[in-house]
C-alpha cells in the first residue's frame, strides 16, 4: 500500500492502508485477540509531490503536458518549441519555393528531369559494368605468343609423294602424309563393316592426296610409326594397334580412329593447322 500511495500523485491523500484480522481453518487453543493493526506513517499533506500543480510554470516555451495514474507514475513531457527548422530555399527548385503553392502544376517537368538523370545513370553504368567485364574475360585468353604456337603453316612441296612428315603442333606430334593414288584407290575401297569404327575415306580427307592426322594413339597415347604395320599406314609398337594409310584403326585395342584436326589450304602448295 505504500508503494500505491507513493505513487498515486495527487491522489496520495485519499489513499489510506488498514489491517484485518483473517480467521484460519484452524482453531486456536487460547483465546486470543487479534493484534492491533499497526499504523502507518501518515504522509505530509505539504510534502512536495509530482503533480500537475506542482510542476505548473515549469515547462519551458511551452505549456506543460503531466499525466498521472494509479498504476504508473507521474510523467512529464516539454514541448520543444524554440527549435528553428533550417531553410533549404538554396536546394529546392524555383518551381516548389513558394510553400502555399500546389506543387502539381510543376511534378511532369520535374519527372522528365528524374527520369532523363535516372536513364543516364543507367546507360552510363551498363556501359562502364561492360568494359569492366570485358577486360575481365580478355585478361584470361590466351596470350599472343600461345595464340602464334596455336597454329602452323606447312609448305606441301616439301613432303614428296608416298612419304610422311612428323611436326610438333601444340605439344602433340602432327602427321602429314602425301598419299600415292594407289593408296587413295586402295583406302577408298575399304568396307564400312571392316572398320571398328566406321567413316568412309572421304569423310577424313579434304584432298585425297593429303592427310593430316594428330599422331596420338587413341589407346594410351602412344606416338605411331608411319609407313608401318600390317595395312601400310601407321602402327603403334606399345599394344599393337594398326591403322591405315587413312589413320582409320584396323587392327589392335585402339577403340578410335586417329584425330583429325582443324586445317585450311590457303593455296595448293600451303597449309595452316589451327
Amino acid at each position: 500500500m505504500l508503494s500505491v500511495a507513493a505513487r498515486s500523485g495527487p491522489f496520495a491523500s485519499s489513499v489510506t492502508a488498514v489491517a484485518h484480522a483473517v480467521p484460519g481453518p484452524l482453531k486456536p487453543l487460547v483465546l486470543g485477540l487479534p493484534p492491533a493493526a499497526a499504523k502507518l506513517p501518515a504522509l505530509g499533506p505539504k510534502r512536495p509531490l509530482l503533480c500537475q500543480e506542482s510542476l505548473r510554470g515549469q515547462a519551458a516555451l511551452g505549456g506543460l503536458v503531466a499525466s498521472v495514474s494509479l498504476n504508473a507514475p507521474a510523467s512529464v513531457r516539454y514541448i520543444h518549441n524554440d527549435i528553428r527548422v533550417p531553410d533549404f530555399s538554396d536546394y529546392r527548385r524555383s518551381e516548389v519555393l513558394d510553400s502555399t503553392a500546389s506543387s502539381q502544376d510543376s511534378s511532369d517537368a520535374r519527372k522528365v528531369f528524374s527520369y532523363f538523370m535516372t536513364a543516364t545513370s543507367c546507360v552510363a553504368t551498363a556501359y562502364v559494368a561492360k568494359n569492366v567485364v570485358t577486360q575481365f574475360i580478355s585478361s584470361m585468353s590466351a596470350s599472343a605468343d600461345v595464340l602464334a604456337l596455336s597454329k602452323i603453316e606447312i609448305k606441301l612441296s616439301d613432303i614428296p609423294e608416298g612419304k610422311n612428315m612428323t611436326f610438333k603442333w601444340r605439344g602433340k606430334p602432327l602427321f602429314v602424309r602425301h598419299r600415292t593414288p594407289k593408296e587413295i584407290e586402295q583406302e577408298a575401297q575399304v568396307s564400312l563393316t571392316e572398320l571398328r569404327d566406321p567413316q568412309h575415306d572421304l569423310d577424313r580427307v579434304k584432298k585425297p592426296e593429303w592427310v593430316i592426322l594428330i599422331g596420338v594413339c587413341t589407346h594410351l597415347g602412344c606416338v605411331p610409326i608411319s609407313n608401318a604395320g600390317d595395312f601400310g599406314g601407321y602402327y603403334c609398337p606399345c599394344h599393337g594397334s594398326h591403322y591405315d594409310a587413312s589413320g582409320r584403326i584396323r587392327k589392335g585395342p585402339a577403340p578410335l580412329n586417329l584425330e583429325i584436326p582443324d586445317y585450311e589450304f590457303t593455296s595448293d602448295d600451303v597449309v595452316i593447322v589451327g
